[in-house]
């Protein structure tokens, strides 16, 4: 993979005057607190230090939080590239779950094979900590639903592809910005 990732979204077309009100761009990981805004106009969440957190200036996220600190820094990137333009569009954009520990995985892997009532089933909606790219730090999942709209709309741009039909919000690098996605799979236990 080439590395242009200096401007992910200079390729986007004009869309248009927007109608929608704008919109902070926040982040979110399960407990993580209150957001405010920080000197780059994008909501933060609050980690109880100045923003922009550890020096980041190019990222609206709070990398001090494991969940987005521990992700792939080509993919922080390119998420926080869509994030502003998205925030630009008037889309609010929140990455509801980054980076997992293999512990936290194989607990909502265990979960899943209760509810779904087999290993075979419960892969269609949750991977393996062997097989997670959550675990790798290669995937996001984004919300709200407008945001994954947006993302699954110029995804492409950043490098960004929606990777499973059956989960909207889940997105991976996984071509140049500009590049085409591949096809999406009808779920997660179509991954070799």
């Amino acid at each position: 993979m080439t590395d242009n990732r200096t401007s992910p979204g200079s390729s986007r077309r004009s869309r248009g005057p927007l109608t929608a009100p704008m919109l902070l761009v926040a982040i979110s990981a399960f407990g993580c607190g209150a957001t405010e805004q920080g000197p780059d106009g994008l909501a933060h969440v609050r980690s109880g230090g100045d923003h922009p957190v550890n020096g980041h200036r190019g990222t609206p996220f709070n990398v001090d939080r494991p969940t987005i600190g521990n992700l792939d820094p080509d993919l922080l990137d390119a998420i926080s590239a869509a994030a502003r333009d998205a925030r630009d569009d008037g889309v609010g954009m929140v990455i509801t779950s980054g980076w997992r520990s293999r512990a936290h995985q194989q607990r909502l892997f265990a979960e899943a094979v209760s509810t779904y009532g087999s290993e075979q089933e419960a892969r269609r909606y949750v991977a393996t900590p062997d097989t997670s790219a959550h675990v790798t730090g290669d995937a996001v999942d984004i919300g709200p639903t407008d945001a994954d709209d947006w993302l699954s709309q110029h995804g492409s741009d950043y490098g960004l592809c929606q990777i499973f039909a059956n989960e909207i919000w889940h997105f991976e690098l996984v071509t140049t910005p500009g590049g085409r996605c591949p096809d999406v799979l009808p779920d997660g236990s179509y991954r070799s």
